[in-house]
């Protein structure tokens, strides 16, 4: 029988089989995916084989074979750093929610997704959440960055699901497709959910104001379908986004403004950090390139994991500043 993972609590799975039966499976034996030590071996988006166990009281299943993935999303473990963890597979497109100080989302978290999204080939877009909730000063924020990020190429979205503003369009480019949502938890992903199905009712809780962090509703990664022609995956909240192994040479490729420019470098080995006569270097003298960029880059080629670098997120409160004086 084959059916596809809709949710994973670490020891069991729920899997839709092909005839749209939901069953609880264990899994057989430990899976060894292409050498990737990771600690979920079989992740939501997964297609999967299993064997009804004829011993249980119940109907449950047991997975003997994992097929082969067209794409993950992918990103180190926050307590094994020698590991790492597939929040979710199989995705035609993911939706990175981004909100501005309630709670902030910080440039170089939205590059190492972007960067992660590249590298498996899986079409990203920018939701720009809560817009409701922005001051004069954090609307202009909002909007410097969204200019950034669509000047790369990277298509954004405006909503506001207390006020239903942008859910109309959202929903359209989620028709026909395996959307997955993520971001920092407190962003507003089961809210937003909700707004999208209502009839889901997802948990959702307030933003800290001390803090200015949301607390976890979404325990475990979990499949849904809606009554619109799409399937949703909703993720836990992530603090952090550990970039697995990348070779340097290969970075900038996952940087578009960069990849364009790159064969214009002198050298054909250049890292775009010492070396003379660099394109990207001098598109980052022009402004052609956001310097927020490239520091997220910089602090990738460096190995650096992330842990909130304030200052990458001031530049950009810096320029924004500077572009409403002018």
């Amino acid at each position: 029988m084959t059916g596809t993972v809709y949710k994973s609590t670490g020891s069991w799975y729920t899997v839709k089989s092909e005839s749209g039966d939901f069953i609880e499976c264990r899994m057989k034996g430990k899976f060894r995916m292409q050498g990737i030590k990771s600690t979920n071996p079989i992740a939501v988006g997964d297609i999967v084989d299993l064997e009804l166990d004829e011993k249980s009281d119940k109907t449950t299943g047991v997975i003997h074979h994992i097929h082969d993935r067209k794409n993950y999303i992918i990103r180190k473990s926050v307590n094994l750093s020698k590991q790492v963890h597939i929040i979710a597979a199989n995705i035609d497109l993911v939706f990175l929610l981004v909100t501005i100080d309630n709670p902030p989302t910080t440039t170089t978290f939205i590059d190492r997704f972007l960067v992660t999204a590249e590298a498996y080939d899986i079409e990203a877009v920018l939701i720009f959440n809560k817009i409701d909730t922005l001051t004069e000063q954090t609307l202009d924020e909002q909007l410097y960055l969204q200019h950034i990020y669509q000047e790369i190429g990277y298509k954004c979205l405006r909503i506001s699901s207390t006020e239903k503003k942008g859910i109309d369009k959202l929903r359209d480019m989620m028709l026909g497709k395996v959307s997955m949502f993520s971001g920092h938890s407190g962003v507003g992903k089961s809210t937003l959910v909700n707004a999208i199905e209502p009839d889901l009712k997802l948990k959702t809780t307030e933003i800290s104001e001390q803090s200015k962090q949301g607390q976890h509703t979404t325990t475990f990664a979990e499949m849904y379908d809606l009554s619109f022609d799409a399937t949703i995956i909703d993720t836990p909240g992530i603090k952090g986004f550990g970039i697995v192994d990348m070779e340097k040479g290969e970075i900038s490729d996952y940087f578009p403004e960069f990849f364009k420019l790159k064969e214009q470098c002198k050298f054909n080995n250049c890292l775009h950090k010492d070396e003379p006569h660099c394109a990207i270097k001098a598109a980052l003298e022009d402004d052609r390139i956001a310097w927020s960029r490239y520091k997220s880059y910089l602090q990738i080629l460096e190995g650096d994991d992330e842990h909130y670098r304030t200052d990458i997120y001031n530049d950009d409160r810096m320029a924004s500043d500077e572009t409403r004086k002018s």
